[in-house]
């Protein structure tokens, strides 16, 4: 084929450029035997292996130190030769299976890693026949130094050896370029380190292939390179051959450039018209402006495929260039965390994506079907679940957090900028339901908008009223606030009373609230409402035109303000209107004096503080602060000082509870950007539900807190930054040309603990980079963490700002997505994406590989268990210590299952992230690749899967197995004693609460009071958050063990071994079961409950693992 020939042509090229071959002794006798850290052979004439091999060294020779052996990053750059996927003159083109066996052919220098922790430079190379891979120099005779492919079991990338989690090691290499060859009977590795992701992805590429091949074409070598391209090359003839109406065989540059784009609207015209002008370049012809066919094939596929994506296509495709149905599943299911896909869901993915009209016949995904797909929003981040409203909206309004504005009419700055009823619109457009209305005397008595005492424009009130009531409620159906700031005379407040009535009618919500409410009303109860906020009279008023109320100004309300009229003894108060009293029932403005005052009052008085004030109390006081917010809405603005109208961290006071957090929606940057994500969920319907511990009545928790939350589970966060797309040129960057040096910053927002910063190397000159760089982080509070992605131009000067997009950590989806890049005015940059890869699991999984070990071997301390905090009140504190053992063993429980998951994933070799259907399609696949007669089965016993296999196996497969059995009896063991201990969790926590009536009696009868009674209070609160808090990690923990479970028995299915009915095996057989228990679940099939997960949180709790143990090397 022409594709074929342009690709040898271009390989051969770079064959004569590169190093004589690895068989060529000459060449073997030229290359020095080094360490990775560069140490050459210093010996007198002595073998160059001397220095190598424990067995030459003399009496008087010491061997090198281990920790001496690390790798020298000064050698590492001295690369002979790179590895690219564009064509520019001196890079070698890579864009299909078959170009990385030619790659593979040609040979790379590795570091090749020992068992010891000794690292080794060896040239390794795939043989002309695609039958073994060979390396040089070697201590070995040459036949030793070779593994062949019909040998090899697995590819693995990644530190998922035991050889390569060596903590000498660990922290060496990136991930991305270490990778085992997994081979023999007794699977002993080969642990390697490549100059690059991309060399470590070629041969991971290339070997996963022959081992495919192998397989399925054993009497046929050279199945893998004559497999097809034929079917993309087919398809892209068809189209070339559609677009030359003038049936002359070629393509001008405009017609290439017009079909490219047709065919791949994400590819940049100008990097099209470079690749052409290259190809003039490169043929010595400037005036060449036409493609024949061939041409264009081969330069599609070259810009077109992405090495990334093709990469993850080869790790399930069979036929390494496209995937079937079946694969297309695995892919779903496995990678991207969906639950219950089917083969029609598949077709129906193939048919919307695939570009070929084969392809969908055949039902086949390939390379340009599976990259469109990828590019949909079908693998978007962002859970398409709050796309609605899919929180609980029946909880009072003073448990959500709410879209709020400051000064919502102005369009710019605070001094001088124009008012607008386009910030209305804007605002309500985004979801805002909280927005601001600055009230004076207008002219014609008629109350105009603006913001008092400033050069700002002035808008017409009653405009303003009807655009409110055009647009309330056309993002959202919930409630809105409408802030009155009211400046005006007794005349005007009637007539603003008049022209609300008129314009909202119905809308208004003003009926009475009952005085004896504990809470407000819940969001659910008030849809289509508008709710006014204002000052408001005594109702025993007789005066039947108005009263005096205190000044309602910001300015007012300040914390210097307050002082001077503290030292004056009065406050300034003007006049407020009965009827516009009356309108205010729900939102009630009242002065803040301290928390125990606020704490008296009635629920709907909403509190107003000035962002350095809520701040002083946020960190002298967040466990109050927390507390307050349960019952009360409290309203945070920007200081006065923020003339230009920048704006405060909304973060900080969303820790505290604070659900009215204001800013200044005209001013684009980070805060905005929080505001954004942190409202993008639940619908946008700008109503967001608080976490548990900050609604439960009792319940502890602080806003500065550093510790894990009591009943919280954390969760670690793996982010893989793979690489960036359309990449554009900074607008206000003042360097020459338009290329751009991009690295990305990813950023969690949350509670002290959780806030951190990462940040990838920078990629030099690229719009389209490869980062292929690792990130993990740990969130104590998930309800309350945002995740936020920016990309920024490295330059001297000041990295100017690319692209960003800020989500809740509870609307990630995990497996291979696209993130959708955000300007700095939060409109999408068209073709601009972030391409990663997300996983979630628990906090036992997480860490490094001491850190597992170590779980896996020490006992419990007292301090890994939950603890109940002494009262100093006798009964209360024997009815917590009553339950103390309960807490250890739903700890128990739960560790054990994540223990036993740890370690058979660590012997199946797989990454830390890995799902348990991962696991099992590992696991399975290796039993029935181990012998071609195997016959395995899984079948149910007991109702509990149970992998039965005749024969014998090898011992690291034996190990498999009975690691396996293990995972099956410890879920076996949880779920049915979880709810026994949940029982107990929960009737403890009752008991407790029926003494807290009597709470404050027994503390005085303790003689209690003060700083030691506010610690008892506080103490009791801790517990008892902590027993239901633990109540429901273990039901959630059962409801995980049942979903794996069913997820076991889901890939046996899959894979055409699942058995429906109990088999007991023979004496002959080897069978992974779980034995019969005492206590097994009394509810029936333990797995009624497993579609309790929904499809995107499947695989968030999913423990962390490592790899194989039982990896050995050869030298």
């Amino acid at each position: 084929m022409a594709d074929d020939e342009a690709t040898m042509t271009r390989v051969e090229a770079a064959a004569a450029r590169a190093p004589a071959a690895v068989g060529d002794p000459d060449f073997a006798a030229g290359v020095d035997d080094v360490f990775a850290n560069g140490d050459e052979d210093g010996g007198s004439g002595s073998g160059r292996d001397s220095l190598l091999h424990p067995d030459c060294f003399g009496p008087d020779q010491v061997m090198p130190r281990k920790s001496s052996l690390v790798k020298d990053t000064s050698r590492r750059n001295q690369r002979k030769k790179t590895v690219s996927f564009s064509s520019m003159p001196g890079e070698r083109t890579v864009v299909n299976a078959p170009d990385c066996l030619y790659y593979m052919q040609i040979g790379s220098e590795l570091i090749k890693v020992r068992a010891n922790g000794r690292q080794y430079h060896r040239l390794f190379a795939l043989d002309a026949d695609l039958k073994e891979v060979r390396w040089h120099p070697t201590l070995k005779k040459p036949h030793k130094a070779r593994i062949p492919i019909e040998q090899m079991k697995e590819v693995r990338l990644g530190k998922n050896t035991d050889v390569l989690r060596n903590k000498e090691i660990d922290g060496c290499y990136q991930d991305a370029c270490v990778f085992s060859i997994i081979f023999g009977d007794n699977f002993e590795s080969l642990d390697l380190v490549a100059n690059s992701a991309d060399e470590a992805n070629i041969w991971v590429t290339g070997l996963t292939c022959l081992i495919t091949g192998k397989l399925k074409k054993a009497h046929n070598p050279d199945g893998i390179l004559s497999e097809r391209p034929q079917l993309r090359d087919k398809w892209l003839q068809e189209v070339f051959e559609s677009a030359d109406v003038d049936r002359t065989g070629v393509l001008d540059e405009f017609e290439v450039v017009r079909l490219m784009k047709k065919l791949n609207n994400s590819l940049a015209t100008i990097k099209i018209q470079q690749k052409l002008k290259e190809l003039s370049i490169a043929s010595n012809d400037d005036k060449r402006k036409h493609l024949t066919s061939s041409e264009f094939i081969s330069l599609f596929k070259e810009i077109s495929t992405r090495p990334e994506i093709y990469f993850l296509l080869v790790r399930y495709a069979s036929a390494s260039d496209y995937m079937t149905t079946d694969e297309l599943l695995l892919f779903l299911e496995a990678e991207q965390g969906m639950s219950g896909v089917t083969t029609d869901k598949c077709l129906e993915i193939i048919n919307k994506y695939e570009p070929s009209a084969e392809g969908r016949q055949l039902g086949q995904l390939g390379i340009d079907g599976f990259t469109r797909y990828l590019l949909s929003e079908e693998c978007d981040v962002f859970d398409p679940l709050h796309l609605e409203v899919c929180q609980d909206m029946t909880y009072p309004l003073s448990h959500y957090f709410i879209a709020s504005s400051h000064n919502t009419y102005l369009l710019k700055d605070q001094l001088k900028g124009p008012s607008s009823i386009e910030g209305y619109v804007r605002a309500l457009k985004k979801g805002c339901r909280y927005i601001k209305l600055d009230c004076w005397d207008g002219p014609n008595d008629e109350p105009i908008i603006y913001h008092g005492h400033t050069l700002t424009s002035k808008i017409s009130f009653k405009a303003t009223i009807e655009s409110i009531n055009e647009y309330a409620f056309v993002a959202s159906e919930f409630p809105i606030i409408m802030n009155i700031e009211n400046h005006c005379s007794l005349k005007q407040q009637q007539l603003m009373t008049n022209i609300m009535n008129e314009v909202l009618g119905s809308k208004l919500c003003t009926e009475r609230v009952d005085p004896h409410l504990q809470y407000l009303p819940s969001p659910e109860s008030l849809k289509y409402k508008i709710l006014v906020k204002c000052k408001k009279l005594p109702d025993n008023l007789e005066n039947e035109e108005g009263g005096y109320v205190t000044e309602e100004d910001e300015m007012a309300e300040s914390e210097q303000h307050r002082k001077t009229n503290k030292r004056e003894g009065s406050l300034k108060k003007y006049k407020l209107a009965k009827e516009l009293s009356d309108m205010v029932q729900h939102c009630q403005s009242v002065r803040f004096h301290d928390f125990q005052t606020t704490l008296q009052g009635k629920c709907y008085e909403l509190i107003s503080l000035s962002e350095s004030t809520a701040l002083r109390l946020a960190n002298a006081c967040p466990e109050e602060f927390v507390n307050c917010n349960k019952r009360f809405l409290s309203r945070v603005y920007p200081n006065g000082m923020r003339v230009d109208s920048s704006n405060f961290n909304p973060q900080d006071l969303w820790n505290c509870g604070c659900q009215l957090v204001a800013l200044n929606y005209q001013t684009c940057g980070l805060m905005m950007d929080l505001n954004d994500g942190r409202f993008m969920q639940n619908g946008s319907s700008g109503y967001v539900l608080k976490p548990a511990v900050m609604r439960e009545e009792i319940a502890y928790f602080s806003a500065n807190t550093r510790d894990i939350i009591p009943g919280v589970s954390p969760q670690i966060l793996h982010v893989k930054i793979i690489s960036g797309q359309q990449l554009p040129k900074p607008r206000a960057s003042g360097a020459k040309g338009n290329t751009v040096d991009p690295y990305v910053t990813v950023e969690i927002f949350g509670i002290p603990a959780d806030c951190v910063e990462a940040r990838t190397k920078t990629v030099q000159h690229s719009a389209n980079p490869i980062f292929d760089e690792n990130f993990e982080f740990q969130i104590n509070l998930p309800e309350l963490a945002l995740v936020r992605f920016a990309v920024l131009d490295d330059d001297y000067i000041g990295d100017e700002f690319i692209g960003q997009y800020t989500i809740p950590f509870e609307c990630m989806l995990p497996g291979y997505r696209h993130i959708r890049l955000r300007s700095n005015t939060g409109e999408t940059i068209p073709n601009c994406t972030l391409f990663v890869h997300m996983a979630i699991t628990n906090k036992k999984g997480g860490g490094k590989t001491t850190r597992r070990a170590s779980l896996l071997r020490r006992k419990k301390s007292q301090g890994d268990y939950p603890t109940m905090k002494l009262l100093g009140i006798k009964v209360i504190d024997e009815t917590f210590k009553a339950v103390t053992q309960s807490l250890r063993d739903a700890t128990d429980l739960s560790d054990k299952v994540q223990l036993a998951l740890i370690s058979l994933k660590e012997i199946c070799g797989l990454a830390p992230i890995s799902n348990i259907k991962q696991t099992m399609r590992s696991l399975l696949t290796r039993i029935q690749n181990s012998s071609e007669n195997i016959i395995m089965s899984i079948v149910l016993k007991d109702n509990y899967p149970t992998i039965v296999v005749p024969g014998t196996l090898p011992d690291i497969l034996k190990k498999a197995l009975l690691s396996f059995e293990t995972f099956v009896e410890e879920c076996r063991n949880l779920i049915g004693k979880a709810d026994s201990v949940c029982d107990k969790l929960l009737s403890a926590r009752s008991s407790a609460m029926e003494l807290h009536e009597e709470m404050q009696n027994l503390a005085a009868q303790q003689g209690m009071k003060g700083k030691k009674l506010n610690k008892a209070v506080e103490n009791f609160a801790w517990n008892v958050r902590v027993l239901k808090g633990q109540a429901d990690l273990m039901r959630q923990a059962k409801v995980k063990c049942l979903e794996d479970m069913k997820q076991v028995q889901d890939t046996a299915s899959f894979m055409g071994i699942m058995q429906k009915t109990d088999i007991v095996p023979s004496s002959g057989s080897i069978a992974s079961s779980s034995s019969p228990l005492s206590d097994s679940p009394s509810n029936g099939h333990p797995l009624r409950a497993a579609g309790a997960v929904p499809a995107h949180q499947t695989h968030e709790d999913d423990d962390d693992a490592g790899a194989a143990r039982y990896d050995s090397d050869q030298s």
